[in-house]
């Protein structure tokens, strides 16, 4: 007796990139290729778009030399070129992957290539240089079917063979980024990513809206976020920012455009580092870069004192809402904000000249580098400061059970959390806020 298999699927050494800011009219970027033994992916421009297109990130320049990725790709490091990286998928796409095409994986490039349509920005990879042909996926779920989609994400989790119906559904843009446990969802036409209770210790969705509508309240931008009802459990869904109007916008992460800003192979990847970035190559209108440095420092604070410790690279990102225009910067909506719950102490992100302390003091060290003199970042953080207050009864309206309040009022209203909150005092930086003449809009500002 003879037993049929499922021929492998197709292997892939060379991809060809794509950018869909109009996905009526793909644009032709230029060729991927397989390099460092199947660690690092890079990329050489067409002629068109060096001709006619935009530099994906600084370490992108438009020629027609080979653009290899950055740093040694040892050990479990992989990495494509650049903007490429944020192409592909993280550690829950991969899963999903390995699940749907081919339980082996085998190398970055196969990642690139079946994460589909549907992934993170304006960029994606096709099979062909002359027509986009990217990976078939399907349409996305509706939101009728979120309750199935969640037990399709459950069975992954679980290693539990996946039906036809049930591949066809998470195959459709179950590849997004990340690492917990997410889809695609469509909401009235438009894209949502939608996370599911994971088994954690509290009810971690509903959580996460609480909290990303509470930093609404410290004047940070955040992605909508909107709680589905489930029989079981909550799930939070999240608009998705990097689409606009029919459109899909240019995005990088911060460790993307740290990585391409900088000399070394690898930078500190830091708030302060961040901020600098966007007051260099941010957009200049209405001075955004300098409202998005400041909004950066009142994340970094609103981050270290509600707990939310997994603030890393790729939980930061940066919109290029025109790049063929001017290529500029701008700070995207936050996102995946949470108290984490760990009490570690530190921060995934470095925030001043103490690195990854979760400390007032720190994020206050290095306040000039945000655009700010010690007295107007102390105001800023008095104000996040007294929204982190009301936690607790913005929490309660939201519908947090009093159970998870009390898990998270341990850390949040904890010895070190609240003592830095009730000892914080704008005074004691009120000497320091005199203004110093600047030669450009870049140069330091003096302290004293």
């Amino acid at each position: 007796m003879t037993t049929m298999t499922q021929p492998p699927a197709p292997r892939h050494d060379t991809l060809y990139l794509w950018y869909l800011g109009n996905p009526a009219v793909p644009r032709y970027v230029g060729i991927l290729r397989l390099v460092a033994s199947g660690k690092g992916v890079s990329l050489q421009y067409g002629a068109e778009w060096i001709t006619s297109g935009f530099p994906l990130s600084e370490d992108l320049p438009l020629s027609d030399a080979t653009h290899m990725p950055r740093g040694r790709l040892t050990g479990d490091g992989e990495r494509a070129v650049g903007a490429v990286d944020d192409a592909r998928p993280d550690r829950w796409g991969q899963k999903v992957i390995r699940v749907i095409v081919n339980p082996k994986r085998r190398s970055l490039m196969e990642y690139l290539y079946y994460a589909g349509d549907d992934r993170f920005g304006a960029l994606s990879v096709s099979t062909s240089s002359d027509v986009y042909a990217p990976h078939a996926t399907g349409a996305l779920p509706r939101l009728e079917q979120a309750e199935a989609l969640s037990q399709v994400v459950a069975k992954i989790e679980a290693s539990e063979e996946l039906s036809d119906q049930e591949q066809k559904m998470i195959q459709a843009g179950g590849s997004i980024g990340g690492a917990k446990p997410k889809a695609l969802i469509d909401i009235d036409g438009h894209e949502w990513v939608i996370k599911f209770f994971n088994g954690e210790p509290v009810d971690s969705p509903l959580i996460e809206h609480a909290t990303m509508t509470l930093a609404r309240k410290a004047r940070i931008t955040v992605a909508t976020t909107r709680v589905i009802k489930l029989p079981t459990s909550n799930a939070v869904a999240v608009k998705r920012f990097d689409r606009a109007d029919g459109r899909r916008i240019h995005s990088i992460s911060a460790g993307t455009a740290l990585r391409a800003a900088a000399v070394d192979a690898e930078p500190e990847l830091s708030y302060p580092a961040l901020a600098q970035l966007l007051r260099r190559a941010g957009v200049t209108q209405d001075d955004r870069n300098e409202k998005d440095a400041r909004e950066l420092f009142r994340r970094m604070v609103f981050n270290i004192l509600i707990d939310n410790t997994d603030d890393h690279e790729k939980n930061h990102a940066l919109l290029v809402t025109a790049p063929e225009a001017h290529g500029k910067y701008e700070l995207a909506p936050a996102y995946d904000v949470l108290p984490t719950g760990s009490g570690q102490g530190y921060q995934e992100f470095v925030c001043g000249a103490d690195g990854h302390d979760s400390t007032l003091a720190n994020a206050m060290s290095q306040s000039g580098l945000f655009g700010m003199t010690p007295a107007e970042a102390a105001a800023e953080a008095a104000r996040v400061i007294g929204v982190v207050n009301g936690w607790r009864e913005h929490f309660e309206a939201e519908g947090v059970s009093q159970r998870d309040i009390e898990s998270l009022a341990q850390q949040i209203d904890g010895d070190d959390l609240r003592a830095q909150r009730d000892a914080f005092s704008p005074a004691d930086y009120a000497s320091k806020g005199i203004r110093q003449r600047r030669s450009g809009p870049f140069s330091p500002r003096r302290e004293r």
